[in-house]
């Protein structure tokens, strides 16, 4: 009967806490795993959720696979019963094992697109939006990576677009449109041309950025095809605002359009 279920969804809890103390995270996973299933043969969809996590956060420092199929199992249980908020909470726990573990790139871009996409169906308070647009800020950053740069212009442009009239984060607004500039750039150069005046007219405060100032000089020393130009204006950007990973990537790829490049760097 029931009660001798509930009796043993303790036990494997008890004993899933135990492993935790032990440091034994596969057999703690484990526990919490089967006291999930018994909280749900028992109907009890939350506790049945709140195991499978648990079990997720046992396993994420022993088996990264087995992690996310126990998250995942939450997850089913959790939009199942309409809590999409809590869903998308785990969804950017999976994206980060991809990240971090696992290296599945493709994987990662498609939890935080998941994620971000519930967010956008809950009710809007300013920490959920600031969440969202983290979720689809890394989706870009991947994408323009995988060179899927449509991709990443478009949500470049719906962020930056999105934070420029706002009076705390539209400081951050430039730094989305040179982003999606310079995957315009990558592509075509007429391109990156149009939008950067598209940019500029939109958002005012953008023409006078370090970020407009040193797209300026890139195109035109991609269309003089002076690459010489080009590696200066970034090293003169580079002493003041340090380049992350990210932009030396996408700066290196746009300066190889440059004849005579080849492989090239940017010193």
């Amino acid at each position: 009967g029931n009660t001798r279920v509930e009796e043993a969804c303790e036990m494997y809890t008890r004993a899933a806490n135990m492993f935790k103390i032990a440091k034994n995270w596969s057999a703690a996973g484990n526990a919490f795993c089967q006291a999930a299933k018994l909280h749900m043969q028992l109907q009890s969809k939350h506790d049945s959720a709140t195991s499978f996590v648990d079990a997720g956060n046992a396993y994420k420092k022993a088996d990264p696979q087995e992690a996310i199929n126990c998250l995942n199992a939450a997850i089913d249980i959790y939009t199942d019963m309409g809590r999409f908020t809590i869903a998308a909470k785990h969804h950017i726990t999976i994206a980060e094992i991809y990240e971090a573990e696992l290296v599945d790139i493709e994987k990662a871009i498609a939890h935080y697109e998941q994620a971000a996409d519930y967010y956008k169906g809950e009710e809007s308070n300013r920490q959920v939006v600031g969440i969202t647009n983290k979720c689809l800020l890394k989706v870009a950053a991947y994408a323009a990576q995988l060179e899927q740069y449509q991709k990443a212009i478009e949500i470049y442009e719906q962020v930056g677009t999105n934070t420029m009239d706002n009076p705390l984060l539209k400081y951050s607004a430039k730094e989305y449109f040179f982003k999606a500039a310079l995957c315009h750039f990558i592509v075509d150069e007429l391109n990156a041309k149009l939008a950067l005046e598209k940019y500029e007219e939109m958002f005012p405060a953008f023409t006078d950025s370090r970020e407009c100032k040193l797209l300026k000089k890139l195109l035109e020393a991609h269309e003089e095809q002076n690459s010489e130009a080009y590696t200066e204006a970034v090293k003169e950007f580079d002493s003041i605002s340090r380049l992350d990973q990210w932009l030396t990537t996408m700066l290196l790829r746009i300066k190889k359009t440059i004849q005579g490049e080849g492989d090239g760097d940017l010193k």
